[in-house]
């Protein structure tokens, strides 16, 4: 599940059962993204915090600048989760394995920022932050899509690096949609 030794679920008490009974309420069962961070609960506890302030102005724009670096950072985990997450609430699952294909400008424009953050944040020039002002994004909301496309790279490498398989649920999901968001490492299986 995880190259490193986490602790179990029947293991768990303080901090981490809060976490654990927390992301089990939400998902139904123990996702394996929460498990590498219960050797550190002191961190996820702070990546929730930023987390949630990256995301509270824009869901939409958030899910969408995310499940674009999580793409181009290959984490299959992420990518599955944040294509959901959009194909749910914002898109549909038809739409989202096209990505960026069909979004307008200013999508396409916050698609292509949030890549570019991920591949090198220093080859961004004020020209992508002028398209972007062009299309109607404050300097605000441009700040949020930089935040979510870097915050990305910080949780998809830390599950990666440590050898977090997406969820077995994710099997779930349509052929389709499995093979163009499972970027990475392949899905775990039951």
């Amino acid at each position: 599940m995880t190259f490193v030794e986490t602790i179990p679920e029947d293991d768990a008490n303080g901090e981490v059962a809060e976490i654990y009974d927390v992301m089990r309420a939400q998902f139904g069962y123990l996702p394996n993204l929460v498990r590498p961070f219960s050797l550190r609960p002191e961190v996820y506890k702070a990546w929730m915090q930023l987390n949630g302030a990256i995301k509270a102005h824009d869901l939409r724009r958030y899910e969408l600048a995310t499940l674009a670096a999580a793409r181009r950072l290959r984490s299959s985990y992420c990518s599955l989760q944040h294509g959901k997450v959009l194909a749910q609430e914002f898109l549909s699952f038809e739409e989202v394995p096209g990505l960026p294909e069909g979004l307008d400008e200013a999508d396409r424009a916050v698609w292509e920022l949030a890549e570019k953050v991920v591949d090198d944040a220093t080859s961004v020039t004020r020209d992508d932050i002028d398209r972007l002002r062009a299309l109607g994004l404050g300097d605000d909301e441009i700040a949020d899509v930089v935040l979510a496309a870097a915050a990305r790279c910080f949780f998809s490498k830390t599950l990666d690096a440590l050898g977090v398989a997406p969820d077995a649920a994710y099997a779930d999901l349509s052929p389709e949609f499995r093979k163009a968001l499972e970027v990475g490492r392949p899905i775990e299986t039951a």
